[in-house]
């Protein structure tokens, strides 16, 4: 068996370094939910010392709220910041001396292309455009994944070890009950039901079939490391590759 685990960096909130000890794929802010230039620099380096896949994790225009407003833009407006920000990190990943691997959107960008099957159209075809090479990470099962396919594009189905889910798949919002698992345990029991099982139990205890290529863990948390490092632990024992693959 083999799984692939990302962690969203270059935030600002989090312990980078810590993490790309045990995960496979970095998603890299690119500046507009959090960030700078000179955080995607630093990310970039630590990342290809170590080994670790690259890829864009491009936003809405939203500072002020991390990424998590939803918003309602042309496609142009859309299509032209999506590939603004592809091309900042893009820039930056090859002057030194790498190659960006997937795309993965953040927050509001990601849930809400997830089930807008016209906003998944803009960003499938602006990643076509823009390298048609590039792997898309997406919610499993999303509208998102089907309009990458659609466009050609490889595509790895993402879960989390730390949200709750709905009995439809999708992700338990924020700020509501349910939406995130408070201890390790619990995390841990979900990532062997997705690895082992490919499922996820909902937060009504229903069974949920769900397969996934990479599974994302949040970097924002104070104990975010360490429950990575056990994580790795964990999947070692039970036989279970780490690798983001080709």
């Amino acid at each position: 068996m083999q799984i692939d685990l990302n962690a969203d960096l270059g935030e600002d909130c989090g312990d980078d370094a810590a993490l790309l000890e045990h995960i496979s794929s970095a998603n890299i802010a690119c500046g507009w939910h959090a960030g700078s230039a000179e955080t995607m620099l630093q990310v970039v380096r630590m990342a290809l010392q170590r080994g670790v896949a690259i890829g864009a994790h491009p936003s809405f225009p939203d500072r002020d709220n991390f990424g998590r407003s939803e918003m309602q833009l042309s496609p142009e407006t859309i299509r032209a910041g999506f590939l603004y920000q592809l091309g900042a990190l893009d820039a930056i990943v090859r002057a030194e001396g790498g190659a960006m691997r997937h795309v993965k959107p953040h927050g509001a960008l990601y849930n809400q292309a997830a089930r807008d099957p016209a906003l998944a159209a803009v960003l499938a075809r602006a990643i076509r455009d823009f390298n048609p090479a590039l792997r898309v990470v997406g919610l499993a099962g999303s509208r998102f994944l089907s309009a990458c396919r659609t466009e050609g594009l490889a595509v790895w189905q993402e879960a989390f070890a730390d949200r709750g889910y709905r009995p439809d798949g999708s992700l338990v919002p924020r700020g509501t009950p349910g939406d995130l698992l408070d201890n390790a345990e619990a995390m841990l029991a979900q990532v062997d039901d997705l690895v082992r099982r490919q499922r996820v139990l909902a937060v009504n205890g229903e069974s949920v079939p769900l397969r996934a290529d990479t599974i994302c863990l949040h970097g924002d948390g104070p104990c975010a490391a360490e429950f990575a490092d056990r994580l790795r632990q964990h999947l070692a024992a039970q036989g279970v590759k780490v690798s983001a693959g080709k």
